[in-house]
This record gives C-alpha cells, sequence and structure tokens, in this order.
C-alpha cells in the first residue's frame, strides 16, 4: 500500500473515530442528564432507572477516556509517562468490564420485573434502592480487580525498540508478563465475559418466553380488530432486549477485530482504531436506543420548557 493510501485510511479512520466519540459523548451526557433531574425532583422511577443511570454515566467516562487515548494516537506530541499510560488504559479497561457486568445486570432487572406473581422471581421484584447499590458496589470490586494486571503490564514507550513489546499508543505499550500469570488472568477475564452473556441469554431469553406469553394471552381476550397496547413494562422489555442483540452483536465484532489485532505486535494507528470503533460501538448506540424508547423524556422536558417560559412571561 503507498503512503497517500495509509495516510488517507488514517485520517477516514480518525474522523470516524472522533465522531463516534463526540456523538457518544453528548447522547450519554443528555441521556445521564435527563435521569439525574428526573431523580432528583422526586419524580415516581422505574426499577431499572438507576441501573440505566449507571450504565451511561459508565458509558460517559469510558468514551471521554477513549477521546484521551485518541490525542495520544493522532494529535500528541510530548509522550505520557508510565503513571499516566497506566492510570488511562486501566481506566478504559474497568469501564469496558463495567458496561459488560451493568448491562448483565439490567437484563436481570427487567426479568425480575416483568417475572409473574406466581414465579420464583418474584420475591425479588421490591428490592430497594440499597440492593442496587451492593450490586454497584460488587461489580467496580470485581472490575478493579481484575483489570488490575493493567497497572503492571502497561508501561512508557521508550525511545529504544522492542520486540517483545506490544504498541499501544505513541506512548504506551503492553510489557509481556510472565505465561502462568497472564494464562490465569486470561482465563478469569473470559470466565467473567462467558458468565456475564450466558445469564445475559438466560434473563434475555426468560424475557422472550413471557412476552410470547403475554402475546398468547391477549388474542385470546380481545378480538383482532381490538388491539392492545403494550404495557410499559413491555414496551421498556423490548428495548433492554434490542439493547441485548446490540450489545452481544457488537461484542462480537470487538472479539473478532481483537483476534486480528493480537497477530501483530507493532504500532499500527489505523488497525488500532478500527478495534477500538468496534469495542466502543455499544457505547455509543446504546443511548440512542434508550433515549427512542424513552417516552417520559419528551413529557418531561416539553414540561421544563413549558414552566420556563412561564416564569420568564411572568418576570
Amino acid at each position: 500500500m503507498s503512503k497517500n493510501n495509509i495516510l488517507l485510511s488514517l485520517i477516514a479512520v480518525r474522523n470516524s473515530f472522533y465522531s463516534e466519540v463526540s456523538v457518544g459523548i453528548t447522547a450519554n451526557a443528555f441521556n445521564l442528564l435527563f435521569h439525574v433531574l428526573w431523580f432528583f425532583l422526586k419524580h415516581r422511577s422505574k426499577p431499572t432507572d438507576l441501573t440505566i443511570g449507571h450504565l451511561t454515566l459508565i458509558h460517559l467516562v469510558m468514551l471521554t477516556t477513549v477521546g484521551v487515548i485518541a490525542t495520544d494516537i493522532f494529535e500528541t506530541q510530548e509522550l505520557w509517562d508510565g503513571i499516566t499510560c497506566k492510570a488511562v488504559i486501566y481506566s478504559y479497561q474497568v469501564m469496558r468490564g463495567l458496561s459488560l457486568g451493568t448491562t448483565c445486570l439490567l437484563s436481570v432487572l427487567q426479568a425480575i420485573t416483568l417475572s409473574p406473581r406466581s414465579s420464583c422471581l418474584a420475591k425479588f421484584k421490591h428490592m430497594s434502592s440499597h440492593h442496587n447499590m451492593c450490586g454497584f458496589l460488587f461489580l467496580w470490586v470485581f472490575n478493579l480487580s481484575i483489570s488490575a494486571r493493567f497497572l503492571i503490564s502497561t508501561v512508557a514507550t521508550t525511545n529504544r525498540t522492542s520486540n517483545s513489546l506490544m504498541f499501544v499508543t505513541k506512548s504506551c505499550s503492553f510489557w509481556p508478563q510472565r505465561s502462568l500469570p497472564k494464562h490465569t488472568i486470561h482465563i478469569l477475564g473470559i470466565f467473567r465475559d462467558v458468565s456475564l452473556l450466558g445469564l445475559m441469554a438466560i434473563s434475555s431469553g426468560y424475557m422472550v418466553t413471557l412476552l410470547c406469553r403475554h402475546k398468547r394471552r391477549s388474542q385470546h381476550l380481545h378480538s383482532t380488530s381490538l388491539s392492545p397496547r403494550a404495557s410499559p413494562e413491555h414496551r421498556a422489555t423490548r428495548t433492554i432486549l434490542l439493547l441485548m442483540s446490540v450489545f452481544v452483536l457488537l461484542y462480537l465484532l470487538d472479539c473478532i477485530v481483537y483476534s486480528f489485532s493480537g497477530m501483530w505486535l507493532k504500532s499500527d494507528p489505523v488497525l488500532l482504531c478500527v478495534q477500538m470503533l468496534a469495542g466502543n460501538g455499544y457505547a455509543m448506540v446504546s443511548p440512542f436506543v434508550l433515549i427512542s424508547s424513552e417516552k417520559r423524556m419528551i413529557t418531561f422536558f416539553k414540561s421544563i420548557w413549558e414552566e420556563s417560559k412561564c416564569l420568564i412571561v411572568h418576570q
């Protein structure tokens, strides 16, 4: 490939990368603003509101960290030191793990909310926000612990070239670990991902079963000319199922790209950015899925706008 083609590819990937980050940060900030205002104005919250707000905050921090990484790939002229490299890469990996865990928790909570009174899950329906906070605390402690390996393996890139280093950005590289600790931590990471994805699949399958059962009952109780509207719980369930589908699709794409990226141990900004585009796609798409199905948001901001206009008129 000629230098001009490489440069054009790099510019195209860079523009796509910055577009994804900026759009994702804006959408997540807007979604987080709504949930914060809704909470502090003492409106009646849904069981999953706190978890959605937590997921949105994670994605906001994650995309901001990605933007910082992008500046070191494309823009920066001065190299970071080792502490900065460790902090940035470690933060990004923790946020990625939290994104997976919180998405799984959201799926389980919605399955509990949708479950009938006769179900064994019904006793968990009236869980307080204290239980949610305990779940968040567990996810934070677990992901802070399992991602600690990046505090050890991440080093600042020196002027010396080393075939053993895997370059991440201009400033940061991964130092290879010994085989036993490396494989042990890698297996733990795979176990975490497979377990959470399996739990997500079970809860999603359970929700689909409940929705199909509800649809059959609705068709039995109503004539074809009188189609009943879906309840808020069922609309929320469809939204979360769509969110699960988007997550799994982008997660598999990220795994495929990551598998190919592992074949190269040299600095390749284009390949790295393609991998990060796939890895951060869910953080950008998820707020749009949630916002598009959130009818409360339109009503809420419309009421705030009308109240502000009334205050201006009275003044």
